[in-house]
């Protein structure tokens, strides 16, 4: 995510960041510890974020964040394999709940949901599509 702030930071782009424990309990650090993790943990090796992070909040189940709520019902789920709910921290589980860290959503400038990533989706993906819309298109592949 820093490469992208690094390319398109200077212009209308922004990375928002959202730590949550609902996957694998990956997240357990407090808000406080969020950006020490991030520099010597994991990843580790100096890191910081060239993006903001926000408190840590619950993307799927009964206390999903607002902004999740929104996201999920404006582009539908991009991965059919919910994966190992043994690993999943939240009920209810959903057909279009978030599948696992580092899925992404590209939002218009202007507020609009536009596109939705998978975890594995390649970084080119997202890049092609963030400098369409930069250019004022509406392209993705």
């Amino acid at each position: 995510m820093n490469a992208l702030m690094d390319m398109y930071g200077g212009l209308n782009f922004t990375v928002l960041g959202f730590p949550c424990n609902q996957f694998g309990l990956q997240a357990p650090e407090e808000n406080h510890e969020i950006l020490n993790v991030l520099q010597y943990v994991r990843p580790g090796g100096g890191f910081l974020p060239k993006f903001p992070v926000f408190s840590r909040i619950e993307v799927n189940g009964g206390d999903e964040h607002p902004l999740y709520v929104f996201l999920k019902e404006s582009l539908p789920f991009v991965n059919p394999v919910i994966g190992d709910i043994r690993k999943l921290y939240w009920s209810p589980i959903k057909v279009n709940d978030v599948r696992w860290n580092f899925e992404k959503f590209l939002i218009t400038a202007d507020g609009v949901p536009y596109k939705r990533y998978d975890l594995h989706c390649p970084f080119e993906e997202v890049e092609r599509d963030i400098a369409a819309l930069l250019q004022g298109g509406r392209h993705s592949s």
